[in-house]
């Protein structure tokens, strides 16, 4: 028997992905829809199988298995799996520079297409299904999921949503001390309700307007608070990584993962089990395998792992792909941005980042704040992202240009969506499909 894990252990696991500057990396991961093309349906677990498959034999990925199922791919550092509604979703390997981000990106679609093409099989970038309903979504095999699926509906009423019907685009970001991840944890925190707006991307549900520009955003206000959310403490000047642990102490588990079997420890803490007191799993203690488990399933809008997890903007078209990453790495990998950013962000209080948090899922850039509006917060960060691809020399500054169209003109991705709908679509949500088709 190893000793058991102490309080100080889940804290050193966290410390442990404290980097010097030269090691930091970007990791992107992104999930679109699979849809067929011929009746723009979901696919269903078969289809996505026989991908998973075409991917494995022609590109040399290797599978990954549940019981008889294969459920996920990996190759190297990036892995293939899939979300509880068949949502496909790559989680790339870290990388040094954002032409690689760029690259990795472009080689998984041409991929991606290259399988499903010869399938009749589409993948849209969007940040919520716009067309079908929960009950027309197929669901994966997978243990994990059937477990969140039965917990959901008791802690929130949207959760099943943000499970089978959404799609988003997260960045993963490197610290040097638990200083750095402070500052960064912040900056990342406050601002992401302005990712939020600049890349809002998910205007319809079932057919129509949802009156929402980022509903998927507005889903996780009603997922499960418990695990979800703006996290107050990080701006506590108490707050560090031990804070971060005692917070996911508490955060109800999910499961267990026992004999390559998902047992249900729904609503249990993590502080029992640490005691050995699971009733499922009795005199059982979790191991650090354990630890990491539960930590990806808090749904916070900035996420700590040993990295930090940009969690605020919607799945969409490749170019934003590979701007959401250009648009953090300005911010946060660069001294002189993070300060402006911390400056700039010092004095919003509690209920302003709460407020922005809520209501820019709705109005996007025309959400007013103090004496402006939104949009004019992400004018003045958009510079502080530019100047500090610039000082990062590697001549990254091009993957921003699809931001800066989108914060010029003042129009996001959703209203221009919502625009096409009510002129050329002629109110036919079908054309998204084909609009945003990878």
């Amino acid at each position: 028997m190893t000793e058991p894990l102490t309080k100080e252990d889940l804290v050193a696991y966290l410390v442990s992905g404290c980097k010097p500057k030269e090691n930091w990396r970007i990791g992107t991961e992104h999930e679109k829809f699979g849809f067929e093309v011929d009746t723009l349906r979901p696919i269903k677990y078969d289809q996505i199988r026989d991908i998973l498959n075409g991917l494995a034999e022609r590109f040399d990925w290797d599978k990954i298995m549940e019981e008889n199922n294969v459920i996920g791919l990996k190759q190297g550092k990036q892995s293939i799996s899939l979300e509880p509604g068949g949502q496909f979703e790559l989680s790339g390997a870290p990388l040094e520079t954002l032409h690689q981000t760029c690259a990795e990106v472009n080689s998984h679609l041409y991929q991606v297409k290259a399988v499903g093409e010869e399938m009749g099989i589409g993948f849209l970038g969007l940040g919520f299904q716009p067309k079908w309903a929960l009950s027309d979504i197929p669901i994966m095999p997978k243990g994990r999921y059937e477990i969140m699926r039965n917990y959901m509906p008791k802690v929130g009423t949207l959760g099943l949503d943000m499970m089978f019907r959404t799609c988003t685009v997260q960045v993963n970001l490197d610290f040097s001390s638990e200083q750095d991840m402070i500052r960064k944890f912040r900056a990342g925190l406050a601002l992401q309700p302005i990712a939020t707006a600049i890349f809002a991307n998910s205007p319809f549900k079932e057919g129509k307007p949802n009156g929402f520009l980022s509903l998927r955003s507005h889903i996780w206000t009603d997922t499960d608070n418990n695990r979800a959310g703006m996290l107050p403490f990080v701006f506590d000047d108490s707050f560090g990584f031990e804070q971060y642990v005692d917070y996911a102490l508490d955060v109800p588990m999910y499961f267990v993962y026992r004999n390559k079997k998902y047992i249900d420890c729904t609503g249990m803490s993590f502080r029992d089990f640490m005691q050995g007191k699971l009733p499922q799993v009795p005199g059982e203690l979790p191991t650090l395998n354990d630890w990491e488990n539960h930590l990806t399933t808090i749904f916070p809008e900035v996420r700590l792992k040993r990295y930090l997890e940009m969690r605020g903007a919607d799945g969409g078209p490749w170019r934003r792909l590979c701007a959401l990453p250009a648009f953090w790495v300005g911010l946060l990998y660069d001294e002189e941005s993070l300060q402006s950013i911390l400056d700039m962000t010092f004095d919003w209080t509690k209920e302003e980042r709460e407020m922005l948090r809520r209501k820019v899922p709705v109005t996007g850039f025309k959400t007013p704040f103090r004496d402006g509006y939104v949009r004019d917060l992400a004018e003045e960060v958009l510079k502080l992202a530019k100047n500090g691809l610039e000082r990062r020399g590697y001549k990254e500054v091009g993957f921003l240009r699809e931001v800066e169209e989108t914060v010029g003109t003042g129009v996001t991705p959703a209203e221009r969506l919502l625009n096409l709908y009510e002129t050329k679509w002629q109110r036919n949500v079908d054309h998204v499909f084909e609009h945003l088709l990878y």
